[in-house]
């Protein structure tokens, strides 16, 4: 965190996901990155390596967010990305964890349950 301010990158291609989520994180003090796409969120983190969390979509246009976590991973393997997914499979927790992300949950996304992800990640 900077300035007392979190950077957190949505990596979402649902108007309504990236409006929920911006609703949800409200009372924390942030600024909030928008990446339609996995090759758009690599871009906004390479351009932004202070980001604090990503909020990954595991559905996503022109690269999936598992292909994405990898490719950010590799670029800053502490970084804390919360995989997200509206089709959750029995496997996708497993998968999504395997490429690297944190923590994962399911749309439609518990404000309260996604808060205290980050909070434990962050210490909010």
């Amino acid at each position: 965190m900077t300035n007392n301010k979190y950077k957190i990158l949505i990596a979402d291609d649902d108007n309504i996901s990236v409006i929920l989520l911006t609703k949800y994180l409200k009372n924390i003090p942030t600024e909030f990155f928008i990446a339609r796409d996995g090759v758009e969120a690599i871009k906004i983190f390479e351009d932004n390596p202070d980001i604090d969390i990503i909020l990954m979509d595991l559905k996503m246009p022109k690269l999936n967010g598992l292909e994405a976590t990898k490719k950010i991973k590799s670029l800053n393997p502490n970084v804390k990305i919360i995989a997200e997914t509206a089709f959750a499979m029995v496997d996708d927790e497993k998968k999504a964890l395997d490429a690297g992300c944190d923590a994962y949950i399911t749309k439609p996304i518990n404000a309260e349950k996604l808060i205290k992800i980050i909070e434990e990640m962050q210490n909010i």
